[in-house]
């Protein structure tokens, strides 16, 4: 079996994530900060170590800016639905995943005005365009580090840049990034950062995160969630300060312990190790493709960097045959589809019948790609 649905979520995990998982649900099944029983305690110090690592990994001085969520979805609500308001302007790009663009129509309808940047075919940005939209005064812009369809990095320090310039505050979603691409949120001046944790983090699903930088103060963000905290118990009223204020109920204490194994793993093997296997992979398996006859690649060349997956259509082919031939003939497993952007597919022109997409992740081997790449052979040669 050759799995190559990376960008949709990691699999397999490091043996040590499912290690700490079935550690946790046997020895520290508490619950975090609710008790003070040794198995609460015990938890509760699993979650503040995952929050810790995290912090180290983005490169933020206090951990408790650190909002654990259920995935990069909910991250990006709580700061979209939280921040924006009737009358406020929002600058978003073309290439947004459905968990930027779902929000921000539905905050539309609400009365905030919405202006997005058009991206070119290959799904790159043009600086200029970004000043431009962001003139106009806007409370926030949204970007994505990498597109979850073209695989393209966006230049996230010069896009900050210009939005600070402009007076807004900036979102990242660095759901296909965190845990592979070096993410300094204080080198790049990124006020809010969103991410998963069942991708490249290799955590299990149900996991992610909001970071908060220092430029921005909680009240600025109303909850999208009140309730239990297992703070302040004594009011009534939701607490207000950090994490708390964002992380009402109980947290998936077991996942959460995944995660930070699974951050604790990509600490021990090296970003920059991980980053160069992805670089590697990605050049034989882009590069491979590209040279296939009947085979078009979209988003950057060949010789630009990307994270790590590929879109790509068969001549001749429906995206759902070439995905259902490869999972049933050679167990390749990808995902074929509008992968849930359909402003993406429109930018590159690939809308309604989406594309076919391998991405990868650490665990993926150079002759798993050679094995991929020589299935597509035989299914162009048929």
């Amino acid at each position: 079996m050759i799995y190559l649905d990376n960008a949709a979520t990691s699999w397999p995990k490091p043996a040590q994530v499912v290690e700490a998982m079935v550690g946790y649900m046997r020895h520290s099944g508490g619950n975090p900060g609710r008790s003070g029983h040794q198995l609460s305690v015990d938890a509760g110090r699993i979650v503040y170590n995952t929050r810790e690592a995290i912090a180290k990994l983005f490169n933020v001085s206090d951990p408790l800016r650190v909002i654990l969520t259920m995935n990069a979805t909910h991250a990006l609500n709580i700061a979209l639905m939280g921040m924006l308001k009737a009358g406020d302007r929002v600058v978003t790009t073309s290439v947004e995943h459905n968990s930027v663009m779902r929000p921000l129509r539905a905050l539309e309808k609400q009365g905030v005005e919405l202006e997005i940047v058009n991206c070119d075919p290959s799904g790159k940005i043009d600086i200029a365009d970004w000043q431009r939209a962001l003139a106009g005064g806007a409370k926030l812009a949204v970007a994505v580090h990498a597109s979850n369809v073209t695989g393209r990095i966006f230049p996230i320090a010069q896009l900050a840049q210009a939005a600070h310039s402009s007076g807004s505050k900036i979102l990242v979603d660095a759901a296909q990034t965190a845990g592979v691409e070096d993410i300094d949120m204080e080198a790049m001046d990124i006020d809010m950062l969103a991410f998963t944790g069942h991708k490249a983090l290799l955590g299990p699903q149900g996991t992610g995160g909001l970071v908060l930088g220092k430029s921005v103060d909680p009240s600025e963000i109303d909850p999208i969630m009140r309730g239990g905290t297992g703070s302040a118990s004594a009011s009534e009223e939701h607490p207000d300060f950090l994490p708390d204020k964002f992380e009402s109920g109980t947290p998936n204490g077991v996942g959460i312990a995944g995660l930070g194994t699974g951050v604790c793993y990509i600490a021990e093997r090296g970003l920059d190790n991980i980053r160069a296997h992805h670089n590697d992979l990605m050049l034989s398996l882009v590069s491979g493709l590209a040279e296939i006859d009947k085979v078009r690649v979209y988003g950057p060349s060949t010789n630009e960097r990307r994270a790590g997956l590929v879109s790509f259509r068969i001549e001749g082919y429906e995206n759902s045959d070439i995905g259902l031939t490869l999972d049933e003939k050679y167990e390749v497993m990808c995902r074929v589809g509008l992968h849930c952007a359909t402003t993406a597919h429109k930018t590159l022109g690939t809308f309604p019948d989406g594309t076919v997409r391998f991405s990868i992740s650490p665990l993926t081997t150079a002759s798993e790609i050679d094995q991929a790449l020589q299935a597509v052979k035989e299914i162009v040669s048929k």
